[in-house]
């Protein structure tokens, strides 16, 4: 994300990183202020990209064509997101997937590495297929390691409770 929560991949219903151009257009065009931000925040994304659902698991159940272009266009979003972070980085250690999508899907998880296999990203198939939270999936002697983590949003959230009370 960047300053708000629209910039970066496309989310569940929010569109992701979007030509400025199109924006304009649409508003010069198209919509309303209000109904542009409506449409960016809660009809876009994945549900949009769908026509069906923001939610992951549908998606993969789906055999809709329009699911399946959801998905890849999530999955190619986000490897372009890693690609342009290991070029700031100058090159990649690990890749880490956490919390619901990458906590939970192998199949969106092996699409994202599939696409970063010129960076030395290779997971093991059927490691990823079985993998629960806290494994390594990389395939054996890769140079990165690719790691599904557990979120732990709500150790998190208590940490940093402790600390303010403590203040």
């Amino acid at each position: 994300m960047g300053f708000t929560p629209l910039e970066g991949v496309p989310m569940a219903t929010r569109a992701g990183s979007v030509d400025p151009g199109a924006l304009l257009y649409l508003l010069e065009h198209h919509l309303t202020l209000e109904s542009l931000n409506r449409m960016l925040e809660h009809e876009s994304g994945l549900a949009g990209l769908s026509g069906l659902s923001g939610d992951v698991r549908e998606l993969e159940a789906s055999n809709a064509p329009e699911a399946r272009l959801a998905l890849a266009v999530f999955a190619y979003r986000v490897a372009t997101a890693v690609g342009a972070m290991a070029t700031a980085l100058g090159g990649l250690d690990a890749i880490v997937f956490t919390a619901g999508i990458g906590e939970n899907s192998a199949s969106v998880r092996a699409a994202v590495c599939a696409r970063l296999g010129f960076l030395g990203v290779e997971i093991d198939g059927g490691v990823n297929a079985a993998a629960q939270q806290d494994a390594s999936i990389a395939a054996a002697g890769t140079s990165v390691q690719v790691i599904v983590l557990e979120a732990r949003e709500d150790v998190v959230a208590a940490r940093a409770a402790r600390q303010l009370l403590a203040l």
